[in-house]
């Protein structure tokens, strides 16, 4: 009954987002306690604490691009015009064109790629971070970037990685 019930959760994310879920479907039919960490891990990945909505998906958009081409970037790229992102912004910030994008977004797409290029001139740009949002905007920017990562290798993994195709933004 509980599988059937997750099921049934699995399938409206599918629906909601065009976001093909046979891969979380499978580890729930597979094993019912990997399903449930794996749930434990959604929650973390969907914490978004007091940062607004526009760094919080610059930093996960920023964080998928250098792992995935595919239906997990699609699926951050719905979710971010589902909170209102613009399609401007969502592609400037997918193109890395920083000349569009507001100076707290700029930060943020900045701090995102020195950190995930390993790049210690990503300490000059934290405490800008902590500035705008404190600690926890910190925290909520490390868990985006962080968590956003793990999709694409776990898909990959299980076998359910895709070839790059075009992201669309609001039907572009």
């Amino acid at each position: 009954m509980i599988r059937y019930l997750l099921n049934k959760t699995l399938l409206s994310m599918q629906k909601r987002y065009d976001y093909d879920v046979r891969y979380m479907q499978d580890i729930l039919q597979t094993d019912l306690k990997a399903f449930l960490k794996f749930m434990g891990f959604q929650t973390m990945s969907a914490h978004s604490g007091n940062l607004p909505a526009a760094p919080l998906f610059a930093a996960r958009l920023r964080a998928i691009i250098w792992d995935d081409c595919g239906p997990c970037t699609q699926l951050i790229v719905n979710m971010a015009l589902e909170a209102n992102l613009s399609p401007e912004m969502i592609r400037a910030i997918i193109d890395n064109d920083l000349d569009k994008l507001p100076e707290e977004i700029v930060l943020v797409v900045k701090f995102t790629d020195l950190v995930l290029a390993h790049n210690p001139e990503a300490d000059d740009l934290r405490e800008e971070i902590i500035n705008l949002w404190g600690k926890e905007g910190l925290i909520t920017i490390g868990y985006a970037i962080s968590s956003t990562r793990v999709y694409p290798a776990f898909k990959y993994t299980l076998g359910y990685g895709s070839a790059c195709n075009r992201i669309q933004i609001d039907g572009y």
